[in-house]
């Protein structure tokens, strides 16, 4: 897995579609009742959007397959034993989680943990 904490804070957003911010983000989702952006603390302060979930992201290194079975399932129950949720986003090459802040050095450790029981 090799997980990796990114050092910065993120947080969710939603805004209107087709909504114009001039805010980078890290990602968005289409949903009916509004477009998600996932984008840095700082990002969504200087542009003074409306947050919720002060997160950290973990990137698991490991180049995953959009069509791989049981990996995610098997990273959420573990940070879940321990009550620490997890968002997680697959991307083209690696599997990301935005876990919460306060929580996030744990999460890292428990994932080297079950990464080390898995060898």
């Amino acid at each position: 897995m090799e997980p990796e904490l990114d050092p910065d804070e993120f947080v969710y957003c939603s805004i209107p579609h087709n909504a114009r911010t001039g805010a980078n983000f890290i990602c968005t989702f289409q949903e009916a009742e509004g477009q998600t952006l996932i984008l840095r603390r700082a990002e969504a302060e200087k542009h003074q959007l409306g947050s919720t979930f002060l997160c950290r992201k973990i990137t698991l290194r490991v180049h995953s397959s959009l069509e791989a079975v049981g990996l995610l399932a098997t990273v959420a129950a573990e940070l879940a034993q321990h009550g620490i949720s997890a968002n997680c986003v697959s991307a083209y090459y690696h599997d990301h989680l935005f876990v919460p802040a306060d929580q996030a050095e744990r999460a890292v450790e428990l994932l080297r943990q079950l990464q080390a029981r898995s060898q």
